[in-house]
């Protein structure tokens, strides 16, 4: 089985998040237009009224931790954050990047060839996907994660907590660039998931780079691509001041084959929005 085969298969029974036709043309009828046309003023108004987390978590801190939590629960307090998580595309394609990110995961510790499993997380934020798999993996597994912002780490040890893995994950604030400051062992396998929509193509080759110098051949690496699939661009780079950056799959492997990596393979949760990719240090 060619490792293409092997990491769809290991995908094959995530129960993800599913958009049916009649509704995906509603969506870019109605929804759309009207969320990313209708002045921006009068949503940051309504969703200033409303008391809508998500939007001021952005406002805050565009595309932060906490309006990813937000994202990934699918069940907020305010009826206005119940309306973009629960018809937005861009919340449910997140929650399906969870899924799929947690199944990789999950699969490379189980393939690991000794015990303990390192896994090293960059710009963990609080560690939902990683901590994912590791209550899910058969393995003796550990995890470094890894962010220039502590402000996540206090929630992300009490969903350690929750699921089991606490004495199994290490909170660490600092630079990705300086990862090997950080580590005791070189790592088994690299978490880099929700970063580089956020990063310049430099910064994305120079972090790969970073870490390359500190893992073995062979090892893997997650990471994720954008696309614009899921309409609302325009909505949030005008109401939420987020600002991402879409590059294909191909694109962000070319920056990180440069940097030392090969033999890709990209996985697509069902809306097309994201990619979830591996690849391996080459020797």
């Amino acid at each position: 089985m060619s490792s293409q085969q092997t990491v769809e298969s290991w995908a094959a029974d995530v129960e993800f998040e599913r958009i049916g036709r009649f509704r995906r043309a509603v969506k870019c009828a109605v929804l759309h237009p009207l969320a990313n046309y209708a002045p921006a003023g009068l949503w940051r108004a309504l969703l200033r009224l409303c008391r809508s987390e998500l939007a001021a978590s952005n406002w805050a801190d565009p595309g932060g931790w906490r309006s990813m939590v937000i994202s990934y629960d699918g069940r907020p307090k305010q009826i206005a954050d119940r309306v973009l998580v629960g018809a937005g595309s861009m919340a449910t394609a997140l929650r399906n990047r969870r899924r799929l990110a947690a199944r990789l995961l999950t699969r490379l510790i189980d393939e690991a060839g000794h015990e303990p499993v390192n896994v090293l997380c960059l710009g963990a934020g609080p560690g939902t996907i990683i901590t994912d798999a590791l209550a899910a993996t058969r393995r003796k597994a550990c995890a470094t994660l890894v962010d220039l912002n502590s402000d996540a780490f206090e929630y992300g040890r009490t969903v350690a907590a929750a699921k089991g893995v606490a004495d199994r994950v290490r909170f660490v604030e600092g630079d990705v660039c300086h990862v090997h400051r950080m580590l005791d062992l070189p790592p088994d396998v690299v978490k880099m998931l929700g970063i580089c929509e956020y990063l310049q193509d430099e910064q994305i080759e120079l972090i790969g780079r970073a870490v390359a110098a500190v893992m073995p051949p062979g090892r893997p690496i997650v990471f994720n691509s954008l696309s614009r699939a899921h309409g609302t661009d325009r909505f949030f780079r005008r109401v939420f001041g987020l600002h991402m950056i879409y590059r294909s799959p191909q694109q962000l492997q070319a920056l990180l084959g440069r940097a030392g990596y090969g033999d890709f393979v990209a996985v697509a949760e069902p809306l097309g929005v994201y990619h979830v990719i591996v690849g391996r240090r080459r020797p």
